[in-house]
């Protein structure tokens, strides 16, 4: 039996014609994220946005194709349809986009005790965070948003992490959210969960400098104007630390519990535990940590290594009486799918690496998050 190739796959895929664009799928570059394992091909096609699931033909055949080629035992195809950069979302006209730097200056700190209420067709808000940055955070986010996605729960992310907003990126999402009225804010969507991130308002590489009062006006603005629609669970990517972003959120929203993301070293779990003691003051449950970075496997001795120590997170959740929710391994694999737009979780579900995180969702699910 052969062994076939991503050069194989891909000759093979150049066959298939986009009418939409008049040349091939390969050529205008609409494959991305190919993999081939032991007969096992998965990737992502991407399709004008304006069209959607008019597209559904097209990525049959790509399907049909792949799978007439010896050796390939299964193929999975996930059709995705993505805004071109700085236009709106796809829609009947062209709205006005929503202007968070205006309203934001007049927001001011409330010192009122918390606000016992979820944004319209919420179910549960949870808070993902970290003492520190740098201990993977936010991929954590991503691929488990995503990873409850795929197990068909209904799934927002909030990328509150306004000074370094990486989400967009992560999902492969780009394009302005757009507004019916300059009041409501419409997010965006891909691999099944719904997005709103302040890195959709500005350009990759510009900075956002913003004062507190600016930062939680627009952090209230994106709960309380986005039209998330009905959601088992809005997850909240915090910025690292314990600062304005955080209070805010556990001020003005009932957030059911927060997950702390840590990686195994000392100095990591010094600054978790200050982001747990934070929550606390603020009463907002803790779900448990995850210990990020746990270990990897060289790929020529096949021996697992422990660069940043091991087990640091499980000790640290058994000396303050928490739940100690799992490990996530440092893999080469979840770095390159998140730069890429489409998290471990999409691109290689059958992974080990990927099962880490669909793991995590069965452990909430067993803590009662869905309920």
């Amino acid at each position: 039996m052969s062994v076939i190739t991503e050069a194989d796959v891909l000759v093979v895929l150049s066959g298939v014609i986009d009418p939409s664009k008049g040349q091939d799928i390969v050529k205008s570059d609409q494959i991305k994220n190919l993999s081939v394992n032991a007969g096992k091909v998965s990737f992502i096609l991407e399709v004008d946005p304006a069209r959607g699931s008019a597209m559904e033909p097209l990525r049959a055949a790509a399907q049909k194709a792949v799978e007439a080629m010896d050796s390939v035992e299964t193929v999975k195809v996930i059709m995705t349809a993505h805004a071109a950069e700085g236009s709106a979302a796809p829609g009947p006209s062209a709205p006005p986009i929503p202007n968070l730097r205006a309203a934001a200056p007049h927001q001011q700190e409330s010192t009122e005790p918390p606000a016992a209420k979820l944004p319209d067709g919420v179910k549960k808000i949870i808070a993902i965070a970290s003492g520190k940055g740098g201990v993977g955070k936010s991929t954590v986010a991503s691929n488990l948003a995503v990873a409850m996605a795929a197990k068909g729960r209904r799934v927002g992310l909030l990328d509150a992490d306004v000074y370094g907003p990486s989400q967009p990126r992560m999902l492969g999402v780009s394009g302005r959210p757009s507004s019916p009225d300059g009041t409501t804010i419409l997010p965006l969507r891909n691999h099944g969960v719904t997005l709103m991130s302040l890195g959709l308002m500005t350009a990759e590489d510009e900075a956002i400098v913003w004062r507190g009062p600016m930062l939680m006006g627009a952090l209230q603005q994106m709960l309380g104007q986005v039209q998330w629609g009905k959601l088992d669970v809005l997850i909240v990517d915090l910025p690292p630390g314990t600062g304005d972003v955080q209070m805010t959120l556990s001020q003005k929203v009932d957030v059911a519990g927060a997950i702390v993301v840590s990686t195994p070293q000392d100095i990591a779990l010094l600054d978790a535990r200050k982001g747990i003691d934070m929550f606390k003051r603020m009463n907002v449950p803790i779900y448990g940590l995850i210990e990020n970075m746990a270990s990897f496997v060289c790929d020529e001795c096949g021996k697992v290594h422990h660069p940043f120590g091991h087990g640091g997170a499980r000790a640290e959740a058994e000396k303050l009486g928490l739940p100690f929710l799992g490990e996530i391994p440092l893999d080469l694999d979840i770095r390159i799918a998140s730069d890429g737009g489409a998290p471990l979780v999409v691109t290689k579900p059958d992974s080990p690496q990927a099962k880490a995180f669909f793991d995590l969702v069965d452990v909430l699910d067993a803590a009662g998050l869905f309920e």
